[in-house]
């Protein structure tokens, strides 16, 4: 049983992993930070938000300065989705931000007896399966 997390993440209970929706890839325990998994891009933020006003003229540009703020993108290694973005000053490790009981989770869902991926309708979209599973070999 699978059940969606967020529109790119989803927790398999048979194997308690993390998996990306849009290809299957596993991430890690479920027990754990998802993003122990994926492929992190540490961006200097002036690349997202761009200087307003003439860096070589002034020291305060509107720009986020990299020495205090770091944009981590955090992307699937099997297929390249980007599953999340964080701002963290430099140097900061990837903040945790979803902790889940994973047999409380089972258990809701055992005794509701309805399966997860029917019940919970957001996420990658029919495209993005197609797609996926057109690559895999195979269909969800």
């Amino acid at each position: 049983m699978r059940v969606p997390m967020t529109e790119y993440l989803t927790i398999d209970l048979a194997t308690e992993q993390w998996v990306c929706r849009v290809c299957d890839h596993e991430l890690g325990s479920a027990r754990g930070n998802y993003k122990e998994g994926t492929l992190v891009y540490d961006r200097d933020p002036r690349e997202i938000h761009q200087a307003i006003i003439d860096p070589d003229k002034y020291e305060f540009t509107f720009a986020p300065d990299p020495n205090y703020c770091r944009i981590l993108e955090f992307y699937c290694p099997g297929c390249g989705t980007q599953m999340e973005t964080e701002y963290v000053p430099p140097g900061h490790p990837p903040t945790v931000d979803m902790i889940w009981d994973i047999d409380s989770l089972r258990a809701k869902w055992l005794e509701r007896g309805v399966d997860p991926e029917e019940a919970i309708t957001y996420g990658p979209g029919e495209d993005a399966e197609a797609g996926a599973a057109g690559a895999a070999g195979h269909h969800h």
